[in-house]
């Protein structure tokens, strides 16, 4: 992690490249203790955050770090990286300068936390995003019970769900992105940030630069789906969507039942309640709905396996808890969704 201060800009550089820039508690710690310290520094006007080397932001979170952790049995490492992510998370979304995330590249998971709560969301041709929790036993958090429902009609519950990498014009179709700009442009872009005007209204100062260097894309999908996406998972649970898309013939309803098997039932089960509960809640509920839903999802056995078959083992084999959503216990699911004891609740 790298922090340096350049004319305007407070600069934060993810910088694991070889591991796609992804986060680490330490990491994590580093940028809430600077962003406090910029926040207060009024020499500077605009955080601009992005990550080293031209494949990634950030990959997500240290999913192995984490593995490793529950191995030796480290419980309090696995409270306190969920629990000061998501408060980092919140306090991106409540940073009172303009927060301005570079997301070039690879931008997943804990990547989507610290870049998605930014007043200013910048994908270029080489974005792809994703929520692919569902794949190794857990669910899209970092806020995802927030953002998510909030993308045009069902879309929000597609992507949670099947954990679909979408590109630049699709992140700007659903709004998780602000602006798009050229992968060569971003060093044009920067520059002007650097030197732009410290008026009154910073964040109409940096609009106006984004909106300079916009540029448009053409890699999406989703917009020619929407009215399939909407009639699959617009259903009132996750049987009725497995239901909906087995009695479809379309290439795309097929093509995702299919993916949507290799994901773990369970994990699949809690990431629908909580982009549904989700759609009535303000970010810190959501926040502190996920705290608990982590807290007890890493004590259960498909994430364990998850992780195992896709980064530790990756024979992409997971055995899940169980065979099928169908064996899911709808009881299970709402366990999950219970209260923490009140010293152990996420507060923010």
């Amino acid at each position: 992690m790298v922090f340096s201060r350049t004319g305007a800009i407070g600069h934060i550089m993810l910088n694991r490249p070889k591991a796609l820039n992804a986060l680490d508690l330490s990491m994590v710690d580093a940028m809430a203790a600077q962003l406090r310290v910029w926040e207060n520094d009024s020499s500077v006007a605009v955080v601009v955050i992005e990550g080293a080397g031209e494949k990634a932001f950030c990959a997500g979170g240290d999913i192995r770090g984490l593995y490793d952790a529950r191995k030796r049995g480290d419980d309090a490492l696995l409270d306190a990286f969920y629990r000061r992510e998501y408060c980092l998370n919140n306090y991106i979304a409540a940073y009172p300068k303009p927060y301005v995330a570079l997301m070039d590249g690879i931008t997943m998971g804990g990547g989507v936390g610290v870049s998605i709560h930014g007043r200013f969301r910048v994908v270029t041709e080489r974005t792809l995003f994703a929520m692919p929790e569902t794949g190794i036993g857990f669910f899209p958090d970092v806020g995802g019970g927030y953002f998510l429902p909030r993308c045009p009609g069902e879309i929000g519950m597609y992507l949670g769900l099947t954990g679909a990498r979408i590109k630049a014009e699709d992140c700007l179709y659903t709004g998780l992105a602000t602006h798009g700009v050229k992968a060569d442009q971003i060093a044009s872009l920067k520059a002007d940030l650097v030197n732009m005007d410290r008026g009154d209204n910073a964040f109409a100062v940096v609009q106006k630069i984004l909106d300079t260097h916009n540029s448009e894309f053409h890699d999406g999908m989703l917009e020619s789906v929407r009215g399939e996406i909407d009639e699959l998972f617009g259903k009132k649970s996750v049987i009725d969507i497995f239901a909906g898309m087995s009695s479809s013939t379309s290439t795309f309803a097929m093509e995702t039942a299919k993916i949507l098997r290799t994901k773990s039932p369970i994990a699949v089960c809690l990431a629908y309640e909580q982009i549904r509960q989700g759609r009535d809640m303000t970010l810190e509920q959501v926040l502190v709905m996920e705290f608990r839903l982590a807290q007890r999802t890493v004590c259960k056995p498909d994430l364990f396996e998850g992780v195992r078959a896709v980064i530790v083992d990756k024979d992409h084999s997971p055995q899940w808890q169980h065979a099928d959503v169908g064996q899911v216990d709808p009881r299970e699911v709402a366990e999950y969704f219970d209260p923490l004891p009140t010293e152990k609740e996420l507060k923010l």
